[in-house]
């Protein structure tokens, strides 16, 4: 690991450096782009990459990052104005279904047609491309790959290896030897852990982690079970596997320095306790990997450090690999300007086609992006997302974005993340998690489908 802050050249010197490529039908100032970016966490890379565009083609180019969970609310607001993004985000089917008379059909696109798979979009129920995929991710358990060699070579370590974590049950008793001793590993090895897992915090900012991601697994395999498609969903769920839920939750907020009655106050920040050597494990996505490992954002740990893992979930973790989809569909606003419209595409296709957006996407925002322009100098470099084929090729299975069915997700959202906020900090029990879940997913899909 790294033990001091290192410089970087700055974006836009690397840019100006790169070779100028122009879709065919860009003229300089022909229509404007306003781009509502979803991602909080590369704000600065496409405000950068933003500048650059718009000084070689002299297309204004403004771009406004939602806060972390509020980007529903955020668009609907924004579209409420007479600027109106004409990039946004549709996640999910519901968000193609609530912004339908805004979506401008893709299928003629250069980003629909350099998809390397045309399986990575949104459609509307008439057949119209809603969205095309910016960028495919996963998500799992990120873990200090550093610390944990160590600590398996330390003796009463409960697994010799980290190849040795592969269930629910190995992983539970690794992270709570690690949490019990951690003054012990500090002194061993020059270490500055305060728990075995970061803090789970329940604001906002956090929780989406947990009533979105962490949900994407119970939802997983009762949809398999049933049957029915594990992306698409069904109208009710039985919460068969909200036990195992019940267990990674407990040993979240049990091998933790965070105080369970707090996580909900926003005083906890996750990504600087992992960037800072503080907690083995994180569970988060492979967009955390330009964070964590950008040098100005002074972490302790580098590339080198981090790995990703399945998070074990005690129903078939022999084959159990990482959670891979996304939410990050580029939708264009057919309420636009026709130049609007035009000027928003060319910017799109400079992104994915030019060295200085392809560079971008893959060096400073970390993107695995499914286009196939990506090749050679700007195949994927983030080391997390490449766990996904590592993982396949030991014959993992990848997990669907289940959650993506989620009806009236941010209403069903808010009430999950009240009940288990009641259960943690001890006012609640767990039977109105199950209640949230169970019975706010048929409530939410009614409303969501009535006609």
């Amino acid at each position: 690991m790294k033990m001091r802050k290192a410089v970087s050249l700055a974006l836009c010197a690397a840019m100006v450096a790169g070779t100028l490529v122009m879709p065919a039908s860009a003229e300089a100032g022909s229509g404007k782009v306003y781009y509502l970016n979803f991602k909080p966490e590369i704000d600065q890379a496409w405000q950068d990459l933003a500048a650059v565009y718009t000084e070689q083609t002299g297309v204004p180019v403004t771009v406004l990052t939602a806060a972390s969970g509020e980007y529903n609310t955020t668009l609907q607001s924004e579209m409420a104005k007479s600027e109106m993004p004409t990039i946004f985000n549709v996640g999910n089917a519901d968000a193609v279904k609530t912004w339908e008379n805004y979506i401008y059909d893709l299928k003629d696109s250069a980003i629909y047609n350099h998809l390397t798979d045309k399986a990575f979009v949104q459609a509307t129920e008439d057949g119209k491309i809603a969205g095309v995929a910016n960028s495919l991710e996963c998500f799992g358990l990120i873990y200090n790959k550093t610390i944990l060699e160590q600590y398996c070579g330390m003796e009463g370590a409960v697994v010799s290896s980290i190849d040795e974590i592969n269930s629910f049950d190995t992983l539970k008793a690794v992270a709570e030897d690690i949490n019990s001793r951690v003054d012990e590993i500090n002194d061993a090895l020059g270490t500055f852990l305060t728990g075995a897992f970061t803090s789970s915090g329940l604001d906002s900012g956090s929780s989406w982690r947990f009533s979105g991601h962490l949900i994407n697994l119970p939802l997983y395999y009762e949809f398999l079970d049933d049957e029915c498609d594990t992306i698409l969903g069904e109208a009710t769920i039985d919460g068969t596997y909200l036990d195992n839920y019940k267990n990674v939750w407990d040993l979240y907020i049990s091998t933790s320095s965070a105080d369970p009655a707090t996580l909900a106050s926003g005083a906890y920040d996750a990504r600087t306790e992992f960037g800072m050597g503080e907690a083995v494990f994180y569970q988060n996505g492979d967009w955390e990997f330009s964070e964590l490992t950008n040098p100005d954002n002074g972490y302790e740990i580098t590339a080198d450090d981090i790995a990703m893992m399945p998070i074990y979930f005690g129903v078939d973790d022999e084959n159990e690999g990482l959670s891979v989809g996304t939410e990050n569909y580029w939708a264009i606003n057919s309420q636009a300007s026709e130049e609007d419209i035009q000027a928003s595409l060319d910017f799109l296709e400079w992104v994915i086609t030019s060295d200085e957006g392809r560079d971008s996407v893959i060096n400073q925002m970390g993107l695995s992006a499914p286009f196939d322009t990506f090749t050679g100098d700007y195949e994927i470099k983030n080391t997390l997302a490449k766990c996904i084929n590592d993982l396949a090729a030991q014959g993992k299975t990848s997990l669907a974005w289940s959650f993506n069915s989620t009806p009236n997700v941010d209403d069903f959202r808010a009430d999950l993340v009240s009940a288990l906020t009641a259960y943690t900090d001890g006012s609640g029990d767990w039977d109105a998690v199950v209640t949230a879940f169970v019975d706010g997913w048929a409530n939410q899909w009614a409303l969501a489908h009535e006609e």
